[in-house]
């Protein structure tokens, strides 16, 4: 963030006053103030004794306990996954989501529960016994209820204009309409009965991703916002907002999704990007102020405790960036029986707490999973991730840092302003040093060589060289892609790396199996990459963010379809085909996917005639 000389970067004078939310009492006062106001008092008390426990284990990290109801339903997860054939098992999700039935008290199901597995004498319940169990018990997708955005028309004044051909035109408006479909409350059951649901209350309505997806995620929503403001749904887009920013109020860090069992991390920081472009349109000043607070307190999470890391140069200064680093050292609730499988190597306790935050940390960066962050890839017990220093997650922080000095200055406050500037130009001046390579034309992520709680030496082996799509995430923001030097070698690089694909572009050149690798593409880096290059004064950096963007249209219309859903990720490998690999089947919706589509086509239009047919 701020390079100095062993002192203090100036924009963490902005929160001299306050405690870094890593100190364990911060992380059990969260969750303390959420079940006092629920009225769990008793609960408290013991989620108290066993909070203490947690924070003695060894890893030494930061642990935010899940709910009891989590904890149950994990045992049922765990069950099924014995029980079923393992070619008939059911997602894992699917267990952690559901919900306690009015008529049952959380005690009685669990004594239900253990009756019916003494009963099988430690083989695996019955698929049929089990079904029965969580039919009598359980309600699933009950906590949220459909609803129409009040402000949703078919066909909205001046969408895209610039889509000048008829079936291009038409089949926008197909995935606009996909809004409706994806569009939630969240019930009444869950506000006034929370202790009986995974789903976690939200005061507006919601857009979900799609699929096995049915609650917010955080950055998805960036995506899904920028496809909403084609469509001037601006009610529904501030409303997405509203629900990550009671998030941030309540956690101090918007969650990963809202869900009970996703307070132990959060995600990329997209909140300010948002409030951004929402107030770009509309100019809603209101919202900014509103905004601005809670900014802060997401700032300050990303920039504190665990979070923070310090590299420094070799002429001694000192440059803060930040990691993505999961408060949890236990299989994610989730996905609870494949972390198992995954950590069943590993005999070593100390190590397993390790990996498994390592595996919760990989989630937290919204690429889960992907040779980025194995120390021997593809060898998934070698993930590492809060080892990992990424280029990412620091452009978001320093698109923040511009942002939040945006906002203050639409709101008089020029002192706040001016200390953000600073604070991102300290981070810029960081990816100089850090992450920039002149010899790939590429910004690289960097390995920590020790667990990231001191000062380290920069060296220039510890950058990962493997070739990424997140090498040219920097792009995206106005402080690189306004450099035209700086876009002609990025450029270059990007034509030589091999991300190129005959459908945008790829991931990673690996082929490793997992999701966010080789053959995969993903809506949010054609979307970052592309608006990037299009942004910059370069014809040929333009010119190539065109062909990409049209590869990505033209291959989602494909398999559109012929599947007859947008998919969460493509293979871009070979034209028209939806992407596959890691550890759920290929999702459809799709949130963010619609809103990539719909901000190509409002970004470049479509000439009446140009076929989007192969």
């Amino acid at each position: 963030m701020y390079s100095h000389k062993h002192n203090r970067s100036p924009i963490s004078t902005l929160f001299l006053s306050s405690s870094s939310p890593y100190k364990s009492f911060l992380f059990f006062a969260f969750f303390a103030s959420y079940l006092q106001r629920q009225r769990f008092t008793s609960l408290f008390l013991l989620l108290g004794l066993s909070f203490a426990a947690s924070m003695a284990i060894s890893d030494s990290g930061p642990v935010v306990q899940t709910t009891p109801l989590v904890t149950f339903l994990q045992r049922v997860q765990h069950e099924a996954h014995r029980s079923y054939p393992k070619e008939k098992t059911p997602d894992p999700k699917f267990y952690i989501d559901l919900s306690l039935k009015l008529a049952h008290h959380l005690s009685t199901v669990e004594s239900a529960f253990n009756d019916l597995k003494s009963g099988s004498r430690d083989l695996p319940v019955p698929v049929k016994k089990l079904e029965k169990f969580v039919d009598e018990y359980f309600d699933n997708g009950k906590d949220l209820v459909p609803h129409e955005p009040e402000d949703f028309v078919s066909d909205p004044f001046e969408f895209l204009l610039n889509v000048e051909n008829d079936q291009v035109r038409e089949w926008a408006r197909e995935v606009h309409s996909l809004w409706k479909t994806l569009c939630y409350k969240v019930s009444d059951s869950v506000r006034e009965s929370p202790g009986r649901h995974t789903l976690l209350p939200l005061p507006e309505p919601v857009i979900i991703p799609g699929s096995r997806f049915k609650e917010v995620y955080y950055w998805d929503s960036y995506w899904v916002i920028k496809g909403l403001l084609t469509g001037k749904m601006f009610t529904t887009a501030k409303g997405l907002v509203t629900n990550l920013m009671s998030l941030v109020e309540t956690y101090g860090y918007a969650l990963n999704g809202a869900r009970a069992y996703y307070t132990n991390r959060s995600q990329p920081p997209l909140l300010s990007s948002m409030v951004y472009e929402i107030y770009n349109v509309t100019k809603d000043e209101e919202l900014v102020r509103k905004a601005i607070p809670v900014l802060l307190k997401e700032y300050e999470f990303w920039n504190s405790g665990k979070h923070k890391v310090v590299i420094r140069d070799a002429s001694g200064y000192d440059h803060m960036l930040s990691r993505y680093y999961a408060m949890w050292n236990m299989p994610r609730p989730e996905s609870y029986v494949f972390d198992q499988e995954s950590a069943s190597g590993i005999s070593n306790t100390l190590e397993k707490q390790r990996f498994y935050r390592d595996i919760a940390t990989a989630a937290e960066t919204g690429c889960d999973f992907s040779t980025r962050w194995m120390r021997d890839p593809p060898n998934f017990t070698t993930i590492a991730t809060t080892s990992v220093v990424p280029v990412d997650l620091n452009v978001f922080l320093l698109k923040m840092e511009l942002d939040i000095a945006f906002m203050m200055e639409i709101c008089g406050d020029k002192n706040g302003s001016e200390r953000f500037v600073k604070a991102s130009e300290a981070r810029k001046k960081a990816f100089e040093t850090v992450f920039w390579n002149e010899e790939a034309g590429q910004w690289l992520d960097y390995w920590l060589s020790s667990n990231g709680d001191e000062p380290e030496k920069w060296k220039a082996e510890n950058q990962n060289t493997n070739v990424f799509a997140s090498n040219f995430a920097p792009i995206w923001i106005s402080s690189f892609n306004s450099d035209e030097n700086l876009v002609k070698k990025v450029v270059k690089a990007l034509e030589n790396s091999g991300l190129i694909a005959p459908a945008g572009i790829l991931t990673s050149l690996t082929n490793s199996g997992q999701q966010w690798d080789y053959p995969n593409g993903w809506a949010p880096q054609q979307e970052m990459i592309v608006t990037g290059l299009a942004r910059s004064g370069l014809k040929e950096a333009k010119e190539i963010a065109e062909n990409i963007a049209r590869r990505w249209i033209r291959s989602s219309y494909s398999v559109y379809k012929t599947s007859g859903s947008i998919h969460e990720k493509l293979n871009v490998a070979e034209f028209g085909e939806y992407g596959g690999g890691g550890e759920y089947k290929p999702q459809t919706g799709f949130g963010w996917s619609n809103g990539v589509i719909l901000a190509f086509l409002e970004e470049f239009g479509w000439p009446s005639d140009l076929s989007i047919e192969p």
